[in-house]
């Protein structure tokens, strides 16, 4: 017989140095969960990330168990570890704040094609463009 979900939570957090502290906590104490233990879990699926945001999604059941599915990193982190840039423009239209190459954006989205909303890599290579272009990325050949 399958267990009754309680709640499904989305949370992001740093990859492999995820703590007890919000947003963790609070998101899963509510419901009942064993922080640490998730925490200890989540670290160990994600250690290879090394402090880049993950986003995960947390089914809590019934029971106060839980199972989670670690999604991969924002498209904005990974442009900005490409580009090698602190954070994106705030005026991108005028201020560019640095570039990627086709190449990069093709294993981006080749990285992230299960949780885009494409269906091959050329459609997933538009999204992640266009999200460079909103943070003041330029795209070079």
């Amino acid at each position: 017989m399958a267990k009754q979900v309680a709640a499904m939570i989305k949370v992001q957090a740093p990859g492999g140095q995820a703590t007890p502290a919000p947003p963790l906590g609070p998101a899963l104490g509510q419901h009942g969960v064993n922080i640490g233990q998730f925490v200890s879990q989540f670290n160990e699926a994600t250690k290879e990330l090394n402090g880049m945001p993950a986003p995960v999604e947390i089914t809590v059941y019934a029971d106060k168990t839980f199972t989670f599915v670690v999604k991969s990193p924002p498209a904005a982190a990974l442009l900005k570890e490409a580009a090698q840039v602190a954070k994106g423009s705030g005026v991108p239209n005028k201020e560019k704040v640095g570039s990627v190459t086709k190449d990069q954006i093709r294993r981006i989205a080749e990285r992230k094609l299960e949780d885009l909303n494409a269906f091959d890599v050329d459609s997933g290579c538009a999204i992640i463009a266009g999200t460079a272009r909103s943070m003041g990325i330029t795209v070079e050949d």
